[in-house]
């Protein structure tokens, strides 16, 4: 997998780094520094050619690195806080919400495997490298998932429109935060198997929030900072 960007550079694993490709124009003494200390195999190329590699802002350092390791389940059970994303479409959404995920202190993000965004460059970019920090993990089955997840004692939270003012609730030691697709919200299975189904209120003209957003409120009230 081929990812870009400073941050992501500085945050990733160096023995994970299968090379890394900086651009001719790149003066910047930190990243070449990096790259020495860490004994990182790296080349120069002409700017022209790295833009062709990358079509996005790679900041000059393109990495060439193994495919996202993923998490199983089992390493999750235990974490006190959890995020399920069930179906997100959008990798901007979704490296928002792992920056989120990791900046606020929860312990793990759990996606299905079908018909949902993964890691990739987009993904690693957006979240400024911190999805190689926190834990994620894929599914086959998100309802099969939450199973375990409450015979392990966890209580889980929907966010939906129609749920109960998420400023009210007293949220459980070990919990799990579900949150939908950007179009369709939860899908009526995940929605059965939550225990209680919140919502964030809106006094504008918008009903509803970015999923991104209305992750991080939630995240913030329910992990009580």
């Amino acid at each position: 997998m081929l990812v870009y960007g400073k941050n992501v550079l500085f945050s990733m694993d160096a023995r994970k780094i299968r090379k890394v490709y900086v651009s001719d124009s790149l003066n910047d003494r930190k990243v070449f520094a990096y790259l020495r200390d860490n004994n990182i195999r790296y080349e120069v190329l002409p700017k022209h050619l790295i833009d062709y590699k990358c079509k996005a802002n790679h900041q000059g350092v393109l990495i060439l690195v193994d495919e996202f390791s993923y998490c199983s389940l089992e390493d999750l059970l235990g974490v006190s806080f959890l995020v399920i994303l069930d179906h997100l479409e959008d990798p901007h959404n979704f490296g928002a919400i792992i920056r989120s995920c990791e900046a606020l202190g929860v312990g793990g993000i759990i996606i299905p495997r079908d018909r949902s965004v993964h890691v990739n460059d987009t993904v690693m970019k957006t979240s400024a490298g911190t999805a190689n920090v926190i834990k994620i993990c894929e599914v086959t089955n998100i309802v099969n998932a939450i199973k375990v997840l409450k015979k392990s004692g966890y209580f889980v939270y929907g966010s939906k429109m129609d749920g109960k003012d998420y400023r009210s609730v007293s949220y459980a030691p070990l919990k799990v935060l579900v949150i939908g697709n950007e179009g369709k919200g939860i899908s009526p299975l995940v929605l059965k198997c939550c225990d209680e189904v919140v919502k964030i209120p809106m006094k504008g003209s918008v009903n509803s929030l970015n999923a991104s957003v209305a992750c991080a409120l939630l995240i913030m009230k329910m992990g009580e900072f």
